[in-house]
């Protein structure tokens, strides 16, 4: 027996669907792999130089410090932290990264 042309259209479009679906796996899973590549290379390194950030914990706020152009890195959320602290408080807080 011969199948008809709308089933023939039918197991084609299923066909396709199946390894439409197998691709966007494989593109996604590509995806997170070179996320997770990237975030290992990137991961406490300074936004600017490239270099190791060092984290100090005040207040439990967590500020990253580059170890080479000494810039000042905070993480979401932290921002707001650090703004509801009092000016003495943020004073020392920047007191810790003078020289």
């Amino acid at each position: 027996m011969k199948p008809s042309e709308r089933e023939e259209e039918y197991v084609a479009r299923l066909e396709y669907e199946r390894k439409k679906k197998l691709e966007e796996e494989k593109h996604r899973k590509l995806r997170d792999e070179e996320k997770k590549k990237i975030r290992e290379t990137h991961y406490m390194r300074c936004p600017k130089c490239g270099m190791e950030l060092i984290e100090i914990d005040y207040k439990n706020i967590k500020v990253d410090k580059c170890s080479e152009c000494e810039g000042i890195w905070l993480d979401a959320g932290e921002l707001e932290a650090v703004s509801k602290l009092e000016k003495g408080g943020l004073d020392k807080l920047f007191n810790v990264f003078k020289k």
